[in-house]
């Protein structure tokens, strides 16, 4: 007889075998049978060609759209839907042919909403962050261990990282991207979604295409020549594309040149499947799609997160032979081809507790190398603890945590926001752009580096609370932040509620003042001559205390360099106001009475809280080829801090430039360190064309992260590609290398280049 003691386990055994048999015999989720698809050794292609034919068309339908907008608010209770671990991010998958759920989360800086704020997820510090590092390597770790933690989760497609140029630093969105050079933004997001995807995911990129200002997202047209979005805006995206096997790529809210960017022919067909060989499926924003026949003609897969246009009207249209089979059956081979090449087929993820410890490590190591030291008169910085005896904190929150961007690639804060915003409502369905921090506590950071030291704090809402604070001691440390937020652009580059005041006040009683910014982009420093130092710190994730502390007190050498320029004032942008002109002409409708929408705003399927700007308008880059750097060169503009700027608390030398042309150009120079402690350096590499090619005065061709010992001298080489020295020739519709003199440029900004030699290089 079993013990009394035993018996209720052994019954709980019995009852869960019980459960698993009835769960398994459930239509819907029993094991798939065992098909000829299944086979590993078969190609990617083959395997999904196999699956296709034996399917409906009713299931074609449902692997090329969203379970509806109603899931945000109205979660599915029965269906395949309850699989969903986001109801508004899932596409459910065909149980009985072996095709899984699509599990997807945007992962820009970190997983985002996987099972709701239950679920932790490393809080990475801003893209921005990590293009100030220009490190490779770093933004593969960053690639991997974000991929990792979305396994952890059981997602399986990520929407990957943002691409698009800082044409417009006031974007709300800025904080998402890599900046303003599509030389680094491209090559930086190639080693992150490479990492990204070896760990079996299905990952993915956005937003494909020109969409530089989130203010009337879903009603601005950007207006821009071929020849500068070849050379800029479409150039990361064709860069990325290369060798790394990404699997989708989101097209954006905004049309170009008057066409919406998903249906727009020639962006996803033409030259995103075509030239650019992408095998991966096109996958529209939130509320991106406008049409259903123009759009799967023009080569959009799968709209999400709804059905408006890709579910009955799809199928409809489909049967009348509006769209041919054929063309269904290509967005569907899309979807499994990459299924299979990814690996979320054979090796599906199996939730497990995220390693918070190598989340903390590789979020606190982008810190490290992305905050950038902009200023530090008569070597402020690195503090000495030994020698401080009182240190004013002032501002930004820092009793309470660091500022993080907001929207869809906001991570839930651990231990919930210490600044709480108001509830997401209705209205607000992408939540509120109030500010949201992370519990890393600058002031804690900055007190554990000086235990005998006494450390206050004073939130810097009353000026002469801070001032008192400020005068009474032996340093100030002001924290000033500038929130962001996806879905709206900012008013200005100044810092909100005061804060320039504050910090002018506070530097006026304490000359010994530093600044650290918290912000989602660039702004302007009117009181810049009377502070001691400056260090840009971005959204610093969620080990930014511990980070900013060991820079300022010296325990990392900060190398960060910036990834876009910092103008004096609005007056020396592109587009002093915001880039808003009346539309030229009226927008074309695309809903008809067989494609119905019960949300249409003019010729827009609107949702609520997506709508920033009812009234459509352009946005015309005239600046062209002139974005960020290019444009202070051309227009002979003094930038506040240039791109690629950062200082060090070492010093370089360079010299012994040579530039050798070859299948592309080989250049070659010495760094040494000249000061007295070890650092990094980032080597830039620009080159001038010749004047023939109508091109801004320099361009970044490449660059070398090179780590020095004091003395330490070391040959650097920079292998440029021939994509990199060429031109787009839109009456060929090919890229060029010019015949001509090319003057070669190294040095640690776009604005000192102390190196200089000049190569000639035949046209091809």
């Amino acid at each position: 007889m079993i013990p009394k003691s035993k018996r209720a386990v052994v019954q709980a055994v019995a009852l869960l075998s019980t459960a698993s048999w009835a769960f398994a015999q459930s239509p819907e989720m029993r094991p798939p049978e065992r098909h000829a698809w299944a086979d590993a050794s078969l190609s990617p292609d083959a395997r999904a060609d196999m699956v296709i034919e034996r399917m409906t068309l009713d299931e074609k339908i449902q692997l090329v759209h969203g379970m509806g907008w109603e899931s945000i608010f109205d979660p599915p209770q029965a269906g395949p839907g309850v699989r969903a671990l986001q109801p508004w991010a899932f596409i459910p998958g065909i149980p009985r042919l072996g095709v899984p759920d699509l599990q997807i989360s945007d992962s820009v800086l970190g997983v985002t909403g996987s099972g709701g704020k239950s679920r932790y997820a490393t809080a990475f510090p801003s893209a921005e962050a990590e293009a100030s590092s220009w490190d490779l390597a770093l933004a593969a770790e960053t690639g991997s261990t974000i991929a990792t933690e979305m396994r952890a989760h059981g997602l399986n497609m990520s929407l990957g990282s943002g691409v698009n140029l800082t044409r417009e630093p006031r974007t709300g969105r800025t904080f998402e991207y890599k900046g303003e050079d599509p030389i680094l933004v491209g090559l930086m997001v190639r080693e992150e979604l490479k990492a990204a995807r070896a760990q079996g995911l299905i990952v993915g990129i956005k937003h494909y295409a020109v969409n530089d200002q989130d203010g009337g997202r879903m009603f601005v047209n950007s207006v821009l020549d071929e020849r500068s979005m070849r050379e800029s805006d479409l150039l990361p995206f064709e860069i990325a594309l290369r060798n790394s096997d990404i699997g989708a790529v989101m097209c954006s809210y905004n049309k170009i040149n008057g066409i919406y960017a998903c249906e727009n022919q020639h962006l996803l067909s033409d030259l995103l499947k075509k030239e650019f060989g992408f095998k991966g499926f096109v996958i529209s924003d939130w509320g991106a799609t406008h049409s259903t026949v123009p759009a799967a003609l023009a080569g959009l897969d799968m709209e999400m997160p709804g059905d408006d246009f890709f579910g009955t009207a799809l199928k409809y249209a489909v049967e009348r032979g509006d769209i041919p089979l054929a063309r269904l059956n290509d967005m569907v081979h899309r979807i499994l081809r990459t299924a299979f090449a990814s690996g979320v087929v054979d090796s599906p993820p199996q939730p497990y507790v995220v390693d918070v410890f190598r989340g903390f490590e590789a979020a606190q190591k982008v810190e490290e190398k992305g905050a950038v030291l902009l200023k530090n008169t008569d070597r402020q910085l690195p503090l000495k603890a030994s020698t401080i005896r009182s240190i004013a904190v002032i501002g930004g929150h820092a009793d309470a945590g660091v500022l993080s961007g907001g929207g869809s690639s906001q991570v839930s804060p651990a231990g919930d926001n210490p600044v709480p915003p108001p509830p997401i409502t209705e209205q607000n369905i992408l939540g509120p752009s109030e500010s949201v921090y992370h519990r890393s506590v600058p002031l804690k950071g900055i007190a554990a580096k000086v235990p005998g030291a006494s450390v206050k704090f004073d939130a810097g809402i009353d000026i002469a609370s801070a001032v008192a604070l400020a005068r009474a001691s032996q340093l100030a440390i002001v924290f000033a932040v500038q929130n962001a937020s996806e879905g709206e652009d900012l008013p200005n580059l100044s810092l909100s509620d005061n804060q320039d005041a504050l910090i002018e006040a506070v530097a006026t009683a304490n000359p010994h003042t530093i600044v650290v910014l918290e912000t989602g982009g660039p702004v302007t420093m009117p009181w810049i001559g009377k502070v001691s130092a400056v260090l840009e710190a971005w959204f610093p994730g969620i080990r930014g205390s511990e980070a900013i502390a060991n820079i300022l007190f010296g325990d990392v050498n900060p190398s960060g360099k910036l990834p876009l320029t910092f103008p004096r004032s609005e007056a020396d942008l592109p587009h002093p106001k915001l880039n808003r002109q009346p539309a030229r002409a009226a927008a074309r409708s695309v809903a008809t009475a067989s494609e119905p929408s019960r949300f249409v705003v003019g010729d827009v399927p609107a949702r609520p809280g997506f709508l920033t700007n009812t009234t459509p308008f352009d946005a015309v880059y005239d600046e062209g080829l002139r974005v960020g750097y290019k444009w202070y060169d051309a227009e002979k503009k003094q930038p506040l801090f240039p791109f690629g700027f950062g200082l060090s608390y070492t010093t370089y030398a360079y010299s012994g430039l040579k530039a050798e042309p070859g299948k592309g150009l080989t250049v070659t120079f010495d760094v040494k360190n000249t000061g007295d402690r070890a650092g990094e350096e980032t080597a830039q590499v620009y080159l001038t064309l010749p004047a023939s090619a109508g091109e801004p005065p320099r361009r970044l061709v490449g660059w070398s992260k090179v780590a020095l010992g004091p003395g330490e001298q070391k040959s650097v080489k920079v292998d440029v590609e021939p994509l990199f020295l060429s031109v787009f020739r839109v009456d060929r519709d090919a890229w060029e290398i010019v015949t001509g003199d090319y003057k070669v440029w190294a040095g640690p900004s776009s604005r000192e280049l102390p190196l200089s030699a000049t190569v000639q290089l035949s046209g091809k």
